[in-house]
C-alpha cells in the first residue's frame, strides 16, 4: 500500500500507469463530473467516480483485487479505510473474482486504519485487504474516485 495526497509530488518514480493515474487525479475537476465510469487507458486504466455515504466500519465487508490494484480517493467528505496485508487466512464471504475482480471477506486479520481528508489517496496492491467507506467519526456523504489500473499495464 501507499498513502499520500495528490498535492505532494511522489518521492520516487512510480510505473508509468500508476502515475498516468495520479496525473488523473491531479489535473480533474470532479466537481463537474457526473458519478460513473471513466476511461483513462480504456480497459488498462479507468475510474469509478462514486458518490455515497460513509457507513460504521463492521458494515463494510474487506476487499481485495487480483486483476487490478486500486487507487482509492476522496474528492470530498472524510473517511476512514481499514486495511490490512492478506495472508490467506481470512474467511471468504463472497468472491466475484472471475467476473468483477473482487473477492469479500468476513473479517480481516490485523486490521490497521488510514484517515481520508481530501486530495488523499491509498493505493491498494493484490496483497493488500482494505475495507473503504468507514464513517470517521459519523455518517458523512463522500465523492470517491477509485482508479482501477491492471496489474498487467505495470510493467
Amino acid at each position: 500500500m501507499i498513502f499520500g495526497h495528490i498535492a505532494q509530488p511522489n518521492p520516487c518514480p512510480l510505473p508509468k500507469a500508476i502515475e498516468k493515474a495520479l496525473e488523473f487525479l491531479r489535473t480533474t475537476d470532479f466537481a463537474k463530473l457526473p458519478p460513473g465510469v471513466v476511461e483513462i487507458d480504456g480497459r488498462n486504466i479507468y475510474a469509478q467516480i462514486i458518490d455515497m455515504h460513509t457507513r460504521p466500519t463492521l458494515e463494510n465487508r474487506p476487499e481485495v483485487h487480483r486483476r487490478y490494484l486500486d487507487i482509492q480517493y476522496l474528492a470530498w467528505g472524510e473517511e476512514h479505510i481499514g486495511v490490512a496485508i492478506d495472508r490467506g487466512t481470512n474467511s471468504i464471504s463472497e468472491s466475484f473474482l472471475a467476473e468483477r475482480d473482487i473477492l469479500f471477506y468476513h473479517q480481516m486479520e490485523n486490521e490497521s486504519r488510514i484517515e481520508m481528508t481530501p486530495g488523499s489517496y491509498a493505493i491498494f496492491f493484490p496483497q493488500d485487504v482494505h475495507r473503504p467507506g468507514c464513517n470517521k467519526t459519523k455518517e458523512t456523504p463522500i465523492r470517491k474516485v477509485v482508479v482501477k489500473v491492471a496489474v498487467s499495464a505495470l510493467n
